[in-house]
């Protein structure tokens, strides 16, 4: 019993202790907090008091900087308000001066109106009548100096421009480079045997007029030995029976359906080519633009030739070589080279339309939408339209250049020799002609009258009466000039 109760009272005793300790615990924390308050609450017045003198300060230093800026703004107003009035004083005194110009010009000019009228009083004349008086006596004066000047220039100026254009010319021909024989067109066909003639007519002629029939070419077979000729107006149809007979010749089956089938696999390979063969001469010679149909006309020039001369490498050549004409003189390049490349483009369709190849081509040229500069250049550079521009004027000499060189055209040295002295003697046999000349390549003949026996009207009928003769007699490629001259000459010796 006493044991419990010992327990208790000691039990009693440790809460007792237990509390006290905690009452003191408390007391002594919140001693603590209240310490820790009253220090922050003087730190941050501290603070707050630091703040405040700061922006105090810096209010102090922006009211320094904008009393300094005020004061900088009033220095330069007055600076400007000074440079006003020095500028209204100096306009008022220039205005005061030109006033005194304007005074003085006045003066003068009254000074002169009075000195003038005395000087028409004394000379009787009036100013007018005196500048046309002296003006008059100066052209008397100078006329024949004037006259004898112009002339000299004149004569100089043919004399410089006839050697500049042979140098042009030469310095072209030099630096354009082209085969002296162009290729030619082959329409007679060589047969493997006289065995393929009887197939190629077949059984009752069925063969040959169904090739005849689906490629509008005659064909010749004749007595020549392993030879067939291929007859049309149109070079494009006779390339496309060409490649269709030897395409027959080769595969051996050869019957009328199977001739349909190979005359229109020569026609779609053909136009190819054609297609190809007009774009690859543009991009040769440089020529962009050119519409379609003129590629495609220019490409049928490959199957087409002019006394032997390839009519596509002809047009080709000439637009090189007027290209660099062209370049010499200041004359348009792109005008000049494309003209040049389509001139002649006319030649495929003579055989489809009536006309001049010339004429056509520049129709052509319209048609689709070529500029008139190149429609006047093709159409002119033969002698039945003047050339009006520069390029014309190369076209035309290209052309020239081109066709009437030895070499160029079926026609050997001997025969173009020959042609040139049947021209001239053709001329001679006529009354009254003194000399005549085949120039500019067999294109021209030049012929000196006597001026007792041929008049001016008998001049012009001896030319035509000539033409006409060269045309009946004969056989040449363009067109020949008849130049008739007639001149009379008055000599006389000062002694």
């Amino acid at each position: 019993m006493l044991e419990v109760i010992i327990a208790v009272i000691a039990v009693l005793a440790g809460v007792g202790g237990t509390v006290a300790y905690e009452k003191n615990r408390q007391a002594g924390a919140k001693n603590n907090i209240d310490k820790d308050l009253a220090a922050a609450k003087a730190k941050a017045a501290d603070i707050l008091l630091k703040a405040k003198d700061e922006a105090l300060s810096l209010e102090n230093e922006r009211r320094k900087d904008f009393k300094k800026t005020e004061e900088r703004l009033s220095e330069r107003e007055a600076s400007i308000v000074k440079k006003i009035d020095e500028l209204d004083k100096r306009s008022e005194k220039l205005r005061a001066e030109e006033r005194g110009v304007e005074d003085l010009k006045d003066e003068i000019r009254e000074i002169r109106t009075k000195q003038q009228e005395k000087l028409e009083k004394v000379a009787k004349l009036t100013k007018a009548d005196a500048a046309e008086k002296l003006m008059t006596m100066t052209e008397r004066d100078i006329k024949q100096d004037m006259v004898g000047l112009i002339n000299k220039l004149q004569n100089d100026a043919k004399e410089e421009a006839e050697e500049v254009a042979q140098t042009i010319l030469v310095t072209a021909m030099e630096r354009m480079s082209s085969e002296v024989t162009a290729e030619r067109t082959v329409t007679a066909i060589k047969l493997p045997d006289e065995e393929m003639k009887g197939r190629i007519i077949g059984k009752e002629g069925r063969n040959i007029q169904a090739f005849q029939r689906a490629t509008g070419v005659d064909i010749l077979v004749d007595d020549t030995p392993g030879m067939i000729i291929l007859s049309s107006f149109d070079p494009v149809r006779r390339q496309v029976a060409r490649m269709s007979l030897e395409l027959l010749m080769k595969d051996g089956r050869i019957h009328p359906g199977r001739i349909e089938e190979v005359v229109a696999k020569a026609e779609t390979e053909i136009n190819k080519e054609v297609n190809r063969a007009g774009e690859d001469a543009a991009r040769e010679v440089g020529v962009v633009g050119i519409p379609k149909e003129m590629l495609r006309l220019l490409g049928e020039l490959k199957f087409r030739t002019s006394y032997g001369q390839n009519v596509l490498l002809h047009s080709v050549e000439m637009a090189q070589l007027s290209g660099l004409i062209a370049e010499e003189i200041g004359a348009d390049v792109r005008i000049t080279k494309t003209a040049t490349l389509l001139h002649d483009t006319g030649k495929a369709i003579t055989h489809k339309m009536e006309g001049k190849h010339h004429h056509l081509a520049a129709e052509l040229a319209r048609k689709y939408g070529m500029s008139e500069e190149i429609a006047h250049a093709i159409e002119a550079h033969h002698d039945d339209v003047e050339a009006t521009t520069p390029e014309a004027l190369i076209v035309r000499v290209c052309d020239s250049l081109s066709t009437a060189r030895p070499g160029a055209r079926n026609v050997s040295s001997e025969n173009f020799a020959e042609r040139m002295r049947d021209l001239e003697n053709i001329a001679l046999g006529f009354k009254g002609i003194d000399k005549a000349y085949a120039i500019s390549a067999g294109r021209e003949v030049r012929i000196i009258v006597s001026p007792k026996d041929v008049d001016d009207l008998s001049a012009i009928k001896l030319a035509r009466d000539i033409a006409v003769k060269i045309e009946s007699t004969m056989q040449y490629p363009g067109t020949i000039k008849v130049n008739v001259i007639r001149e009379t000459r008055a000599i006389e010796f000062a002694k």
